[in-house]
Protein backbone atom coordinates (compact mmCIF):
# COMPACT_ATOMS: atom_id res chain seq x y z
CA UNK A 1 0.00 0.00 0.00
CA UNK A 2 1.30 3.53 -0.93
CA UNK A 3 0.48 6.98 0.54
CA UNK A 4 -1.69 7.82 -1.66
CA UNK A 5 -4.23 5.36 -1.69
CA UNK A 6 -4.30 5.62 2.21
CA UNK A 7 -4.82 8.95 2.08
CA UNK A 8 -7.20 8.56 -0.88
CA UNK A 9 -9.16 6.06 1.18
CA UNK A 10 -9.23 8.60 4.30
CA UNK A 11 -10.40 11.57 2.34
CA UNK A 12 -13.00 9.77 -0.24
CA UNK A 13 -13.22 13.32 -1.90
CA UNK A 14 -9.16 13.63 -2.07
CA UNK A 15 -8.55 11.30 -4.92
CA UNK A 16 -8.88 13.53 -7.53
CA UNK A 17 -5.71 15.06 -9.67
CA UNK A 18 -5.71 18.65 -7.99
CA UNK A 19 -5.41 16.21 -4.55
CA UNK A 20 -2.41 14.60 -5.83
CA UNK A 21 -0.83 17.41 -7.23
CA UNK A 22 -0.53 19.48 -4.12
CA UNK A 23 0.37 16.29 -1.81
CA UNK A 24 4.10 15.89 -2.09
CA UNK A 25 4.23 12.92 0.25
CA UNK A 26 2.33 10.91 -2.11
CA UNK A 27 3.74 12.15 -4.59
CA UNK A 28 7.24 10.85 -3.92
CA UNK A 29 6.00 7.57 -2.19
CA UNK A 30 4.16 6.78 -5.87
CA UNK A 31 7.14 7.72 -7.68
CA UNK A 32 9.89 5.79 -5.55
CA UNK A 33 7.11 2.74 -4.20
CA UNK A 34 7.94 2.81 -0.80
CA UNK A 35 7.53 -0.27 0.91
CA UNK A 36 5.31 -0.35 4.62
CA UNK A 37 8.37 0.52 6.43
CA UNK A 38 9.86 3.02 4.98
CA UNK A 39 6.12 4.50 4.37
CA UNK A 40 5.13 4.95 7.95
CA UNK A 41 8.88 7.11 8.50
CA UNK A 42 7.65 9.57 5.87
CA UNK A 43 3.78 9.70 6.70
CA UNK A 44 4.59 10.14 10.37
CA UNK A 45 7.86 12.91 9.40
CA UNK A 46 4.93 14.55 7.44
CA UNK A 47 2.26 14.81 10.21
CA UNK A 48 5.40 16.41 12.15
CA UNK A 49 6.35 18.83 9.41
CA UNK A 50 2.48 19.99 9.31
CA UNK A 51 2.90 20.32 13.00
CA UNK A 52 6.34 22.14 13.49
CA UNK A 53 6.30 24.86 10.39
CA UNK A 54 2.52 26.08 11.08
CA UNK A 55 3.23 26.58 14.85
CA UNK A 56 6.59 28.12 14.39
CA UNK A 57 4.90 30.16 11.72
CA UNK A 58 2.28 30.75 13.81
CA UNK A 59 4.33 31.88 16.69
CA UNK A 60 5.79 34.71 14.68
CA UNK A 61 2.88 37.37 16.20
CA UNK A 62 2.59 40.53 14.06
CA UNK A 63 1.48 42.39 17.26
CA UNK A 64 3.64 42.17 19.04
CA UNK A 65 6.64 42.66 16.29
CA UNK A 66 4.50 45.72 15.31
CA UNK A 67 3.96 47.39 18.62
CA UNK A 68 8.08 46.65 19.79
CA UNK A 69 9.39 48.06 16.40
CA UNK A 70 7.15 51.00 15.73
CA UNK A 71 6.13 52.43 18.76
CA UNK A 72 8.88 50.47 21.55
CA UNK A 73 6.07 49.21 23.44
CA UNK A 74 4.77 45.99 23.99
CA UNK A 75 1.02 45.45 23.32
CA UNK A 76 0.49 43.03 25.70
CA UNK A 77 1.02 45.88 28.73
CA UNK A 78 -2.18 47.88 27.36
CA UNK A 79 -5.38 47.88 27.15
CA UNK A 80 -6.92 43.99 27.38
CA UNK A 81 -3.24 42.70 26.97
CA UNK A 82 -4.28 40.90 24.15
CA UNK A 83 -1.49 40.99 21.28
CA UNK A 84 -4.25 40.60 18.51
CA UNK A 85 -5.96 43.34 16.01
CA UNK A 86 -8.85 44.62 18.07
CA UNK A 87 -6.15 45.63 21.38
CA UNK A 88 -4.07 47.43 18.13
CA UNK A 89 -6.75 49.10 17.20
CA UNK A 90 -7.69 50.73 20.70
CA UNK A 91 -4.07 50.93 21.31
CA UNK A 92 -2.48 52.28 18.35
CA UNK A 93 -5.26 52.84 15.88
CA UNK A 94 -6.64 51.78 12.44
CA UNK A 95 -3.28 51.49 10.63
CA UNK A 96 -1.61 49.33 13.14
CA UNK A 97 -4.76 46.80 13.23
CA UNK A 98 -4.70 46.86 9.50
CA UNK A 99 -1.22 45.69 9.11
CA UNK A 100 -1.35 42.93 12.34
CA UNK A 101 -4.80 41.73 10.86
CA UNK A 102 -3.00 41.45 7.63
CA UNK A 103 -0.11 39.81 8.41
CA UNK A 104 -2.08 36.84 10.78
CA UNK A 105 -4.10 36.46 7.45
CA UNK A 106 -0.93 35.63 5.19
CA UNK A 107 0.88 33.37 8.08
CA UNK A 108 -2.42 31.55 8.45
CA UNK A 109 -2.37 31.03 4.38
CA UNK A 110 0.84 30.08 4.18
CA UNK A 111 0.19 27.41 6.71
CA UNK A 112 -2.38 25.93 5.24
CA UNK A 113 -0.88 25.96 1.67
CA UNK A 114 2.20 24.29 3.09
CA UNK A 115 -0.35 21.38 5.00
CA UNK A 116 -1.83 20.67 1.47
CA UNK A 117 1.29 21.08 -0.17
CA UNK A 118 3.43 18.08 2.41
CA UNK A 119 0.23 16.07 3.11
CA UNK A 120 -3.07 17.17 1.26
CA UNK A 121 -6.12 17.57 2.63
CA UNK A 122 -5.24 16.07 5.80
CA UNK A 123 -1.91 18.12 6.04
CA UNK A 124 -3.86 21.18 5.38
CA UNK A 125 -5.89 20.68 9.25
CA UNK A 126 -3.39 19.42 10.83
CA UNK A 127 -1.57 22.90 9.71
CA UNK A 128 -4.83 25.18 10.21
CA UNK A 129 -4.93 24.10 13.79
CA UNK A 130 -1.02 24.63 14.39
CA UNK A 131 -1.00 27.65 13.01
CA UNK A 132 -3.77 29.15 15.40
CA UNK A 133 -2.13 27.69 18.21
CA UNK A 134 1.15 28.99 17.69
CA UNK A 135 -0.67 32.16 17.47
CA UNK A 136 -2.05 32.20 20.83
CA UNK A 137 0.85 30.14 22.36
CA UNK A 138 4.03 31.57 20.56
CA UNK A 139 7.15 30.21 21.80
CA UNK A 140 8.98 33.12 20.18
CA UNK A 141 6.83 35.33 23.33
CA UNK A 142 6.96 33.58 26.13
CA UNK A 143 3.55 31.42 25.34
CA UNK A 144 1.74 35.06 25.38
CA UNK A 145 -0.37 35.78 22.54
CA UNK A 146 -3.85 36.87 20.71
CA UNK A 147 -6.84 34.72 20.75
CA UNK A 148 -6.02 33.23 17.09
CA UNK A 149 -9.92 34.86 15.82
CA UNK A 150 -7.86 36.39 12.67
CA UNK A 151 -5.50 33.20 11.86
CA UNK A 152 -8.73 30.67 12.36
CA UNK A 153 -11.10 33.13 9.55
CA UNK A 154 -8.59 32.63 7.34
CA UNK A 155 -7.73 29.03 7.62
CA UNK A 156 -12.07 28.59 7.63
CA UNK A 157 -11.86 30.28 4.35
CA UNK A 158 -8.65 28.47 2.47
CA UNK A 159 -10.61 25.29 3.84
CA UNK A 160 -14.51 26.05 2.93
CA UNK A 161 -14.91 29.58 1.26
CA UNK A 162 -18.68 28.64 1.58
CA UNK A 163 -18.50 28.40 5.39
CA UNK A 164 -16.15 31.40 5.74
CA UNK A 165 -18.62 33.45 3.73
CA UNK A 166 -21.83 32.18 6.54
CA UNK A 167 -19.53 33.04 8.99
CA UNK A 168 -18.51 35.94 7.61
CA UNK A 169 -22.29 37.70 7.29
CA UNK A 170 -23.09 36.30 10.53
CA UNK A 171 -20.13 37.95 12.40
CA UNK A 172 -21.16 41.80 10.94
CA UNK A 173 -24.66 41.26 11.72
CA UNK A 174 -23.25 40.93 15.06
CA UNK A 175 -21.01 43.37 14.94
CA UNK A 176 -23.52 45.56 14.02
CA UNK A 177 -25.77 45.16 16.59
CA UNK A 178 -23.86 44.56 19.72
CA UNK A 179 -20.73 45.96 18.71
CA UNK A 180 -18.75 43.51 20.74
CA UNK A 181 -15.97 41.96 18.74
CA UNK A 182 -15.24 39.28 21.15
CA UNK A 183 -19.35 38.36 21.07
CA UNK A 184 -19.32 37.82 17.59
CA UNK A 185 -16.00 35.79 17.32
CA UNK A 186 -17.52 33.40 20.07
CA UNK A 187 -20.63 32.93 18.26
CA UNK A 188 -18.83 32.01 15.01
CA UNK A 189 -16.03 29.78 16.24
CA UNK A 190 -19.35 27.72 18.62
CA UNK A 191 -20.48 26.97 14.74
CA UNK A 192 -17.72 26.79 12.44
CA UNK A 193 -17.49 22.82 13.35
CA UNK A 194 -21.23 22.68 12.35
CA UNK A 195 -21.59 24.26 9.34
CA UNK A 196 -18.12 22.86 8.07
CA UNK A 197 -19.79 19.55 8.35
CA UNK A 198 -23.55 20.49 6.60
CA UNK A 199 -21.48 21.47 3.27
CA UNK A 200 -19.72 17.74 3.71
CA UNK A 201 -16.97 18.45 5.60
CA UNK A 202 -15.80 16.15 7.75
CA UNK A 203 -12.90 13.37 9.05
CA UNK A 204 -9.64 15.70 10.14
CA UNK A 205 -11.02 18.63 8.73
CA UNK A 206 -14.26 18.69 11.61
CA UNK A 207 -11.70 17.30 14.09
CA UNK A 208 -9.45 20.35 13.99
CA UNK A 209 -12.12 22.73 13.96
CA UNK A 210 -13.42 21.58 17.10
CA UNK A 211 -10.50 21.77 18.29
CA UNK A 212 -9.68 25.54 16.90
CA UNK A 213 -13.45 26.50 18.20
CA UNK A 214 -12.01 24.80 22.07
CA UNK A 215 -8.92 26.84 21.98
CA UNK A 216 -10.73 30.49 20.71
CA UNK A 217 -13.70 30.27 23.61
CA UNK A 218 -10.86 29.09 25.80
CA UNK A 219 -8.86 32.61 24.75
CA UNK A 220 -12.24 34.81 25.10
CA UNK A 221 -12.74 33.60 28.98
CA UNK A 222 -12.63 36.71 30.44
CA UNK A 223 -14.16 38.69 27.31
CA UNK A 224 -17.24 35.93 28.35
CA UNK A 225 -16.82 36.84 32.32
CA UNK A 226 -16.98 40.97 30.91
CA UNK A 227 -19.50 39.43 28.50
CA UNK A 228 -21.78 38.63 31.49
CA UNK A 229 -21.10 41.64 33.80
CA UNK A 230 -21.22 43.75 30.79
CA UNK A 231 -18.55 45.31 31.08
CA UNK A 232 -17.25 44.36 27.76
CA UNK A 233 -15.74 47.05 25.96
CA UNK A 234 -17.92 47.66 22.37
CA UNK A 235 -15.97 48.80 19.42
CA UNK A 236 -15.00 52.09 18.29
CA UNK A 237 -13.37 53.31 15.30
CA UNK A 238 -12.93 57.05 16.21
CA UNK A 239 -10.88 57.23 19.00
CA UNK A 240 -7.58 55.37 20.43
CA UNK A 241 -7.91 54.26 23.71
CA UNK A 242 -4.19 53.91 25.32
CA UNK A 243 -4.67 52.39 28.48
CA UNK A 244 -2.24 50.32 30.44
CA UNK A 245 -3.32 46.82 31.33
CA UNK A 246 -5.91 46.87 33.79
CA UNK A 247 -6.68 50.20 33.41
CA UNK A 248 -9.70 49.74 30.90
CA UNK A 249 -11.43 47.32 33.19
CA UNK A 250 -11.31 49.94 35.58
CA UNK A 251 -12.59 52.74 33.47
CA UNK A 252 -15.29 50.41 32.58
CA UNK A 253 -16.59 49.50 36.26
CA UNK A 254 -16.40 52.87 37.34
CA UNK A 255 -18.75 54.31 34.40
CA UNK A 256 -21.62 51.31 35.61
Amino acid sequence: MNLFALTAAQNPAASGPMIELWNLTAYLANQFQWVRDHFAVVFFGAIALCIAVPYLLGSINPAVLISKLVYHEDIRNFGSGNAGTTNMLRTYGKKAAAATFLLDLLKAALSVLFGWTIFGIDGGAIAGFFVIFGHMFPIFAKFRGGKGVACLSMVILMISPITFLILFVLYAILVLLFRYISLASIMCALIYPLILSVFGNFGLNVAMAVLSTCFVVFMHRENIKRLMNRTESKLSFSKISKKKKGETEKAEQSEE
